[in-house]
């Protein structure tokens, strides 16, 4: 006899839920390593029992390898390949719901049809639609020949599957998916918006366009996370807002998180790491203004707490400990 997992939606763990639910983000191993790297690194978490594991995924990158005669060829390289594969090990390792996360960069309209009817077949029924990040040569993000430009036309495409409506015309009556879909929202405003009610615009747009539930960029002032609910709701945006948690863990990160992903650090924090003198004291911080984010998250009543792990889960493993 078969053993078939039964999975639930990501707003129907939600709906169901009395108190506030955990959930984790893990990373794609780097090519070589085994599954198992992520099941050690899941294992310590499981006992919380999250309620579902999102996977990020990594486009292919440009690189230059030198031939023999002296040449280069240009080749392209998956750092991090089988976020679906690794989906559905750990549904059938945990038996526990995952969410993929779902972008446009390196995907063509077809492919990502097919992807989607791939995670379809496999049982999985969440998905975090994102643009993704421009690839490392480009200097903003371009899409694929034929691929989506943006979040909301990748979003679209899903719903139509939902809908049985394929990319083939000659496709009558086809099979219909039932994808729950999160998008992406951003407490201090994406980057590339002009200002934050732009934004919020943009937003909007998406849920209306049928996105589900709403997963947070990461915050370090839980000022700017109520400030952001509060406006959504004033928009009229009515669906969960998740708001996505990280620990700092070293000095470095007071300058790289900022870079990259466009964050503000309060003063307290990153004054508090800066007169850290080892990684260890700073991830003893680090843990602890996320411990305390968290309680103060979860007193305002938020869905779920959900956890950029990226490497650290002994640390994650604190907070939650601490907080639940």
């Amino acid at each position: 006899m078969s053993f078939v997992y039964c999975g639930m939606k990501v707003t129907e763990h939600i709906q169901q839920a009395k108190n506030t639910l955990i959930s984790f983000e893990v990373l794609p191993p780097l090519k070589g390593k085994t599954i198992q790297h992520v099941f050690d690194h899941l294992n310590p978490l499981m006992e919380f029992k999250p309620s579902w594991i999102n996977v990020t995924y990594h486009r292919s990158e440009t690189a230059f390898k030198k031939k023999a005669d002296g040449t280069f060829e240009k080749v392209e390289v998956r750092k991090r390949p089988g976020t679906v594969g690794i989906c559905a090990a750990i549904m059938n390792h945990y038996s526990i719901d995952t969410v993929p996360h779902f972008i446009c960069g390196g995907f063509n309209k077809r492919e990502s049809e097919d992807a989607l009817i791939d995670l379809n077949f496999l049982g999985i029924d969440n998905v975090l639609v994102l643009r993704g990040d421009a690839a490392k040569n480009e200097a903003s993000f371009e899409p694929e020949t034929d691929g989506h430009k943006y979040a909301i036309d990748l979003q679209k495409q899903v719903v139509n599957l939902n809908s049985g409506i394929y990319l083939d015309e000659d496709i009558q009556n086809g099979g219909k998916t039932n994808f729950c879909i999160g998008t992406a929202g951003y407490p201090e405003k994406h980057f590339e918006a002009p200002n934050l009610e732009i934004d919020l615009q943009r937003l909007k747009e998406k849920v209306d366009a049928g996105a589900d539930y709403i997963m947070t960029q990461m915050f370090f002032d839980n000022q700017k996370f109520y400030d952001y609910v509060k406006a959504c709701r004033d928009m009229g945006i009515t669906v969960p807002i998740i708001p996505g948690l990280k620990p700092i863990t070293n000095k470095k990160q007071l300058s790289v998180l900022p870079r990259i992903f466009h964050v503000d650090i309060p003063t307290d924090l990153s004054n508090a790491i800066s007169k850290c003198k080892t990684d260890a004291d700073c991830e003893q911080v680090g843990t602890e203004w996320l411990i305390q984010q968290s309680k103060e998250l979860k007193a305002f009543g938020v869905p779920v707490l959900h956890y950029y792990t990226l490497g650290k889960p002994k640390v994650i493993w604190n907070v939650v400990n601490a907080v639940c």
